[in-house]
């Protein structure tokens, strides 16, 4: 083949790619806001200076400015000025329909977030979800923000593949476990009463979008988060995850006082491994699962959602020998806990038996670690959460959804303290194994866990 013919057939295949990117179109005219619809809430929406120019309002919830059309896969670029202390963001994705919430606008939308958190950029799911990408997954790219001055925003949406770039600094890299179809919509968010935030501007303008195939490739240097159901990306992969439930089987698994998996207590079904609701005693029924391996340092995660009320847990470190009559086998724990309706709550010491916390020995609070954050915990209540638990040597951290919750080292002086004054005293050397195995916990409710993955480190 000659050099003439091989340039030919070159500049041929990049014509194609080009031209399967499809055309830039402007989202919004620049004059007026032809195209576009107000949904929820009473705030206002002008145009100044070629600008859509959206007003916080006290006693309003959230108003969305909305596109008609909707899309799927696509490149969305926009500039945006936030202002002072206010909560906004563009929603991509998204839906308003009557049979969910009266038609309350909800999907994935790209935060903009002007408090001390500074999480603009990160992905959360409006009214539905919740956080999927909270910047504390990548925070040094929390500086891309430019507080009080137009800001260059970028959304990929390819397929399940989802990221943001903030000023040219990629933030997120997210793959969502469903593909959706729906609007883009610009928030004004509710301000409550607020009084000192009424009246104050969030403005965009130079929105664009390019719609792309599904398969549209693309780099990112954000660390990769998935919500792909029990199965590891490519990136993921290359980085030493594996899945530690298979989905189907519950090959890896054993009851913790039994040499096969349960008989009872336990199903699979639709890809989720359930404990079944059984009168809350703990372990009584199916009883706990553990893992046919130990392991040392690594990075756990496994999403869970519990029923009303309910009661579990995620142990590590857990020895099935060291306990063989009644209760639960012996091993730190990620408390999983409705912390609204379930007594337990409220015992132990400074709350520390609720969601997230190492159960008995340090209470699970956000605000230790990112002090700006609104609340002590993000909890779906009705839905998923993610739970993140690593081990690197003696250092140990649990994660609630993207959140750094607790922090300890183990066999120091201060966490043979702890120990000595919770259940665990009468079990030497607790917490203090090199290795162990991974368990989950049956106390008798209803609760439910998918994407059990790990890593393991060095």
């Amino acid at each position: 083949m000659n050099k003439r013919i091989l340039s030919a057939i070159i500049m041929l295949s990049f014509v194609v790619m080009a031209g399967a990117q499809g055309k830039s179109i402007e989202l919004f005219n620049g004059k007026n806001l032809k195209g576009w619809k107000v949904l929820n809430g009473t705030a206002e929406y002008h145009v100044e200076d070629g600008a859509i120019v959206g007003v916080s309002k006290m006693g309003t919830p959230n108003t969305f400015l909305a596109t008609k059309k909707e899309y799927t896969n696509f490149i969305l670029e926009y500039d945006m000025f936030l202002g002072s202390g206010l909560n906004s963001g563009v929603q991509i994705r998204s839906h308003s329909n009557k049979d969910y919430n009266d038609g309350r606008v909800h999907g994935l939308q790209v935060e903009a977030d002007d408090s001390p958190r500074n999480w603009f950029g990160g992905l959360f799911d409006e009214a539905r979800l919740g956080w999927r990408y909270p910047l504390e997954y990548n925070p040094e790219v929390k500086k891309a923000y430019k507080q009080g001055q137009w800001n260059k925003i970028k959304v990929i949406a390819a397929g399940h593949h989802i990221a943001t770039w903030v000023n040219g600094v990629n933030c997120t890299n997210l793959y969502e476990e469903n593909i959706e179809t729906g609007f883009i919509a610009l928030q004004v968010h509710a301000i409550g009463g607020s009084k000192e935030k009424a009246g104050k501007e969030i403005k965009w303008r130079n929105i664009k979008l390019t719609e792309i195939p599904e398969d549209f490739s693309f780099e990112t240097t954000a660390p990769v988060i998935s919500f792909l159901k029990n199965e590891l990306t490519l990136e993921e992969k290359s980085k030493g995850w594996t899945l530690l439930w298979d989905g189907k089987t519950t090959n890896g698994w054993r009851g913790a006082k039994l040499d096969e998996f349960p008989k009872k207590g336990w199903a699979v079904n639709d890809g989720v491994l359930s404990v079944q609701a059984s009168g809350g005693a703990e372990s009584e029924h199916g009883g706990d699962i553990v893992t046919t391996k130990p392991y040392k340092n690594f990075i756990l995660e496994v999403d869970f959602k519990f029923s009303q009320g309910a009661n579990s847990g995620i142990k590590y470190f857990v020895d099935t020998d060291l306990n063989k009559g009644k209760g639960s086998a012996i091993g730190c724990e990620f408390q999983i806990l409705d912390d609204q309706l379930h007594p337990d709550a409220k015992k132990g010491v400074d709350g520390n038996r609720t969601l997230s916390s190492l159960y008995d020995l340090i209470r699970g609070d956000a605000q230790e670690y990112i002090p700006s954050l609104y609340t002590k915990k993000y909890v779906n209540k009705n839905g998923w959460n993610r739970a993140r638990i690593v081990v690197d040597g003696a250092k140990v951290q649990h994660y609630l959804n993207g959140c750094k919750m607790v922090e300890y080292i183990r066999g120091t002086q201060q966490w043979r303290a702890l120990v000595k004054y919770s259940k665990y005293k009468d079990w030497p050397n607790f917490g203090e194994a090199k290795e162990g195995l991974i368990l989950l916990q049956d106390h008798g409710d209803e609760v439910h866990f998918k994407n059990i993955k790990i890593k393991e480190l060095n």
